[in-house]
């Protein structure tokens, strides 16, 4: 065996153990994550949590995210897109995880604008415009109401509503359950109770067809 072909070799064997001892690592975080999941059921959906979708669906996720967080904007059409080619088995509930720098005054101000019965369109509409109200990740209120009263938000009903304690025991207590449940980053998803570890559309795509597919067998 030539250098050349040696060093190949090497190189392949290496490269297999690399991507055996990532997986390993990734199916060990899986369990982990499954495990405080199951141990924490009670943290991950509260009473207060808004919800979308039939409450007798057979695949329930639960999001934490951020209104600031990018990646939730982005996300958020794919799951409505799961929701929709699945319009009566998937239910979302929404968590909040305000990791970026106020993103809680916008929270407060989300949920006040659901005491108006505007909550989705208030959501969908602060990340169709997550740039107008947000700099350097970082979130603004003032720039938010804007946008909240193009959804139809009385926004000086709202500015005083938003500041009621039952909105921030809300925000404390879904905090406190990501915390638990060891959310780090938004968006964060749990499938029927199945944390995804591994993060990504088809991944979470995946993830809601396994637990669509073993919850119509169980039916049969």
């Amino acid at each position: 065996m030539n250098r050349k072909t040696l060093f190949i070799t090497v190189a392949a064997l290496l490269a297999a153990l690399f991507a055996g001892a990532v997986a390993l690592y990734q199916n060990q975080q899986a369990e982990a994550a499954a495990r405080a999941a199951a141990k924490n059921k009670e943290s991950l959906v509260r009473f207060h949590s808004p919800g979308l979708g039939k409450a007798d669906a057979r695949v329930h996720i639960v999001e934490f995210l951020d209104p600031a967080c990018e990646t939730c904007g982005a996300f958020y059409p794919f799951v409505k897109k799961l929701m929709a080619e699945h319009p009566d088995d998937i239910r979302l509930s929404v968590r909040y995880a305000p990791f970026h720098q106020g993103s809680d005054e916008v929270v407060k101000a989300l949920e006040a604008a659901r005491k108006q019965g505007k909550y989705w369109e208030s959501l969908e509409a602060l990340f169709s415009a997550q740039s107008r109200w947000t700099e350097n990740h970082r979130a603004r209120v003032e720039l938010a109401w804007p946008v909240l009263a193009r959804a139809g938000v009385d926004t000086e009903r709202g500015r005083q509503e938003m500041q009621s304690p039952d909105i921030a025991r809300i925000i404390s207590q879904d905090v406190a359950d990501a915390k638990t449940l060891d959310v780090t980053k938004t968006p964060g998803y749990f499938v029927n109770g199945r944390p995804l570890v591994s993060f990504g559309y088809e991944q979470l795509r995946d993830l809601v067809n396994e637990e669509l597919q073993a919850t119509s067998a169980k039916r049969q």
